[in-house]
């Protein structure tokens, strides 16, 4: 059996709290590998790695920093369908969708390649008689990110490299669902000539993560996750005087209008709610239709989703693969089969799908659900599976009203061919991240990602210009130079003067 250890200080580190996770192949459900999980201890020799390291690289040139950033961005580039394959044989998404997570991530190194114009400071000159004023932002020193089962190269990606660009040491703590994808970062990234103990990967459960919230030399932690853990990650690292973004969970609504192309919309709900079996924070999960175009919108939904095929990530034909777990698989049907009990439409019922050949996988299929209350589970909760509901209003306003009712704000959308109508959409609406007929506005790597309400824990979003100044503190010199001609002054105990 494959065996999974951490990469602390530049090299391979065997796990030795004796404590060991399992790795499922989603698609047959078997074991395939077992992953070291740290103990406190470990995860202090990680810290004390990137603390050691942090002493000169939290001092290295621009130059150098970038430098190894491109030669990085290369090896991932050639290393594409490697990184996809890991993926794809422990999250149980499907090649291509594996790959375009891949790229997603290469968004943020490349953004990382060109931290020199984002660490720009200012200049003012001549604040007052021979006075200057700059501001300049500095390295927090040792950062760490704990990162979901979902994206296990993007979502890393989406941290370590702007953290590393900006001259922190960084600690890992992926999935331990899926982890080879995290080493394999880790060993490219020392490929490229990182220096050894720049990054970091620990593995491990709630030991690793709270030994990491409660680390004196961890000075900040970013974590893309569930609500409830997000809210304790924030809480929990801000008592222990840490910097903190924590992106949470997330209900996000398509808000289809009358004017609205029906089969771009469909086509839209299709791809953005059962996309990656519908494990993504950013999927569609709630589409709103408004007056009497939903009867139409929910069977043009229904005809698209009946054709999509589901198999093993890496069958070429597949378009949607398993879930991540077994446990996981049984919950998100459990949404479903109570569905109807709560007065929803049962349109299509995916909890009985099965693969020929597979079996023992964690297979579930398209499920579709119609004339959803906002009061029933299968609205309320984060579902985090191909699970599409289907909530009814009579006007925008009603529609508006009933999404910004969400304790969650992450993503949403509209469709409409009403330019007005969108752009009131924009601005009315309660959420960290809109599309225009768009469904699922994922921001390019130069801004920034993050939502609102119970979506976020924190003041910054991640990757883009707020990931830097995560990533970063700002400092502001005051400098005066005596001329050669000035003569003593004396001492002055009132304010200096600027004019």
């Amino acid at each position: 059996m494959k065996t999974v250890n951490h990469w602390i200080g530049g090299k391979t580190v065997e796990g030795a709290s004796g404590n060991w996770g399992p790795v499922t192949d989603p698609a047959t459900g078997a074991v395939t590998t077992q992953v070291a999980l740290a103990s406190v201890e470990e995860v202090d020799a990680a810290v004390t790695a990137a603390r050691s390291a942090y002493a000169t690289w939290g001092t290295s040139s621009l130059a150098q920093r970038t430098g190894i950033l491109f030669r990085y961005r290369a090896l991932l580039d050639a290393h594409r369908d490697d990184i996809a394959a890991l993926i794809t044989a422990e999250h149980g998404k499907v090649h291509s969708d594996a790959l375009g997570e891949v790229a997603r991530g290469l968004e943020i190194v490349e953004l990382a390649c060109g931290i020199t114009t984002q660490l720009k400071g200012e200049l003012s000159t001549q604040v007052a008689s021979r006075v200057d004023v700059s501001s300049i932002r500095q390295p927090l020193g040792v950062v760490a990110g704990i990162t979901p089962f979902n994206f296990p190269a993007m979502v890393p990606m989406w941290m370590f490299p702007l953290a590393i660009a900006c001259g922190n040491t960084f600690v890992l703590k992926p999935s331990e669902k899926d982890p080879s994808a995290a080493n394999f970062l880790a060993e490219l990234a020392s490929e490229a000539g990182l220096p050894d103990g720049v990054l970091n990967v620990v593995h491990g459960d709630k030991v690793a993560v709270d030994a990491l919230l409660a680390h004196p030399d961890v000075s900040a932690v970013s974590f893309v996750g569930s609500t409830p853990i997000a809210r304790y990650i924030h809480s929990t690292a801000s008592a222990n005087h840490k910097r903190v973004q924590a992106l949470g969970g997330a209900k996000n609504h398509m808000l289809v209008l009358p004017d609205a192309d029906l089969d771009a919309a469909a086509d839209a709900a299709v791809s953005a709610a059962y996309g990656s079996a519908g494990e993504r924070c950013m999927a569609i999960s709630a589409v709103v239709a408004v007056s009497s175009i939903a009867d139409e919108l929910v069977e043009k939904i229904r005809e698209r989703a009946e054709k999509i095929k589901i198999g093993p990530g890496d069958d070429p034909t597949s378009e949607m693969g398993p879930l991540i777990t077994k446990a996981h698989r049984d919950k998100v049907a459990s949404y479903v089969t109570g569905a109807a009990a709560q007065g929803a439409k049962v349109v299509l019922d995916g909890t009985g799908h099965t693969v020929d050949g597979f079996e023992d996988g964690h297979w579930i299929g398209l499920s579709l659900l119609d004339h959803v209350s906002t009061d029933s589970d299968a609205y309320r909760d984060e579902i985090f599976g191909p699970v599409l509901c289907v909530l009814r209003a009579e006007t925008y306003e009603e529609g508006v009203a009933l999404i910004n009712a969400s304790p969650f704000g992450n993503g949403t959308a509209i469709f409409t061919r009403d330019g007005g109508a969108a752009r009131r959409f924009q601005l009315e609406i309660e959420a960290g991240m809109v599309g225009v007929n768009v469904p699922i506005p994922v921001p390019v790597g130069y801004h920034s990602f993050g939502g609102w309400k119970d979506s976020l824990f924190g003041d910054h979003h991640i990757y883009g210009n707020d990931g830097v100044h995560f990533y970063t503190r700002g400092k502001v010199v005051t400098t005066r130079w005596p001329d050669p001609s000035d003569a003593p002054t004396g001492v002055d105990l009132g304010f200096p003067r600027n004019h």
